[in-house]
């Protein structure tokens, strides 16, 4: 029988709901030997998943939503880091 290992997603949305659109993601993977490379954000042209709803029904479980975001009156288009930030985490089986 083999061990369990975490696997991370992070994905960002276009808005806070968890049907919402992929915008930017990553994924850290412990299922793979130090040897073999992460993948690394934005080196892909699709997302993993449709929207965080679609990883969920592939076994992701979220185990980090984002606050929603406050924005002061005359900043609302102020650019920033990306606020619909979901965490999600599954484990796997490996060998050995």
């Amino acid at each position: 029988m083999g061990r369990l290992r975490q696997q991370i997603l992070i994905l960002h949305l276009s808005h806070s709901d968890l049907d919402a659109s992929v915008v930017a993601w990553a994924l850290y993977d412990g299922a793979k030997s130090a040897d073999e490379l992460q993948m690394q954000s934005g080196d892909q042209q699709e997302p993993p998943y449709r929207s965080a709803l679609d990883a969920m029904r592939d076994g992701w479980f979220v185990i980090q939503i984002p606050t929603l975001p406050y924005f002061v009156r005359g900043q609302e288009h102020e650019v920033g880091h990306l606020p619909y930030e979901y965490v999600l985490e599954r484990r796997v089986e490996v060998d050995g």
